[in-house]
């Protein structure tokens, strides 16, 4: 269900910006979106589960509050990373 550290490390490899990369937009809306389909798939099988839904939308509105602050201050960074993540806009 969480996010093991090797897959961590490699997403943050993936979306950081620079060497040693754990804090930008990128890395944590991609960590995000990564627990959150997790927590997608664990629904699938546990329906009635809304503890765990809880702490979903927290996630969901957290990763948008980061894309809105990233859309605010480099489009272009925004756009890259919705399309690298197949998130919609």
């Amino acid at each position: 269900m969480s996010v093991t550290t090797e897959r961590k490390a490699e997403i943050m490899k993936d979306h950081a910006q620079g060497k040693g990369d754990t804090g930008s937009p990128e890395v944590q809306v991609a960590i995000l979106t990564e627990r959150i389909r997790n927590l997608t798939d664990h629904f699938k099988a546990n329906h009635k589960d809304n503890h765990s839904r809880r702490g979903l939308l927290m996630m969901v509105n957290k990763r948008r509050n980061l894309l809105a602050y990233l859309k605010k201050k480099d489009v272009e960074r925004y756009n890259a990373l919705i399309a690298k993540l197949g998130l919609r806009k």
